[in-house]
């Protein structure tokens, strides 16, 4: 959804989704409760902050489910008119320049043999051969597979697991809707969907490459984004209780959030995509927060408009510090600091990337991807 056509309260639920994976990726790699943060807030909110980002990545796949959905029932009317041509060439447009250009770096940098870019993380290291196949899997939907058998390999590339995931569904929604057709067809594929995803994570829920990246693990949140557009594309009206109900979806959001993934690996990723999703139908058409909320708000805002090159670049940000600064030489008092330069580099190249390419994003119309939207 670009320009006018945004929504700021999906933008600040972009927002929030990706700036639990930068705290994440960067609690990771240097930590933040033993920083003034932890001293502030205590250590072990800091912590459940930080480590349960990926439950941001749930929300992104509700988004992407809902927004895409959303576009192309307003676009050509009804899922089974889809123009699957169309949709590819959108698709194609909008994710591949940037992320072209995020791979270039990252294999430049990594054949060169610069810590962090390279294959090291693999046990043993992989050669720099190994980018064929790597960078393969990341433009033909299949990275978070190759990570299933090759383990964590690279720590730049890595991160794009959950890119094969939205592209798989990218890939496989136009064939479904005009294989399938019947509305009533595509609820029931969603609602299987729904059932599989815990099933596939109660059976991987020792192995944290399966139940994070797997894609039956996340098409149950994908599948809840879709349903909810369904369901608000047949809304004449406001539901009933609206507020209400957007109020009790935020406050499950934050509790199930803060309680953690750990323990809850099955049914955890579903009842926050649940969460997100009627958060988006209850969703606002219009703003109401007061001027100085909205001004309060505006980064988080910010951040949702450039969650996609934010998705991509952190984590070439995040690379090059760590070969500046090992996390051993980062001490209490300095991890507050890094942190913000790790946010606002990031920020700057996400910001720099968007206006370099800001011709092929408008080019695009309405998206729906919640990184690349």
């Amino acid at each position: 959804m670009i320009g006018s056509h945004r929504n700021p309260h999906i933008d600040l639920l972009r927002g929030a989704a990706i700036a639990s994976v930068l705290v994440l990726h960067f609690a990771l790699a240097y930590g933040l409760k033993d920083s003034p943060l932890g001293s502030l807030f205590g250590p072990a909110f800091v912590t459940a902050v930080a480590r349960n980002g990926n439950y941001g990545v749930t929300v992104f796949f509700v988004i992407s489910g809902f927004l895409i959905t959303t576009n192309s029932l307003a676009r050509w009317g009804s899922l089974s008119r889809i123009d699957a041509r169309a949709f590819y060439a959108a698709r194609a447009r909008r994710i591949l320049p940037p992320l072209l250009l995020a791979l270039a770096i990252i294999v430049t940098l990594g054949c060169a043999g610069v810590p962090y870019f390279d294959n090291s993380d693999a046990d043993p290291a992989l050669p720099a051969s190994f980018f064929v196949p790597a960078v393969g899997s990341v433009l033909t939907f299949w990275h978070n597979v190759l990570m299933q058998s090759a383990g964590y390999f690279n720590y730049c590339l890595n991160v794009y697991w959950s890119l094969s995931v939205e592209e798989l569904f990218y890939l496989a929604l136009p064939l479904v809707a005009l294989l399938l057709r019947r509305t009533w067809l595509l609820v029931l594929l969603g609602v299987a969907l729904i059932v599989a995803g815990p099933l596939y994570r109660a059976a991987h829920a020792d192995n944290e490459l399966y139940y994070l990246y797997g894609y039956l693990a996340c098409f149950d949140a994908i599948a809840l984004g879709c349903l909810a557009a369904l369901l608000a594309h047949r809304l004449h009206r406001p539901l009933p209780h609206a507020r209400l109900l957007r109020w009790l979806a935020g406050a499950a959001l934050i509790s199930l959030y803060l309680r953690g993934i750990h323990g809850h690996e099955v049914f955890g990723f579903t009842w926050i995509a649940l969460a997100a999703a009627v958060l988006l139908v209850t969703r606002r058409r219009a703003s109401g927060a007061s001027m100085a909320t909205a001004r309060m708000l505006a980064p988080l805002r910010w951040l949702g408009r450039h969650s996609y090159e934010l998705y991509l670049f952190h984590v070439v940000v995040l690379a090059l510090l760590r070969n500046l600064f090992s996390k051993e030489e980062i001490g209490y008092a300095a991890r507050l600091p890094l942190f913000a330069l790790f946010l606002a580099a990031s920020a700057l190249l996400a910001w720099g990337v968007r206006r370099l390419l800001a011709r092929r994003i408008r080019s695009t119309g309405r998206s729906g991807l919640p990184g690349p939207a």
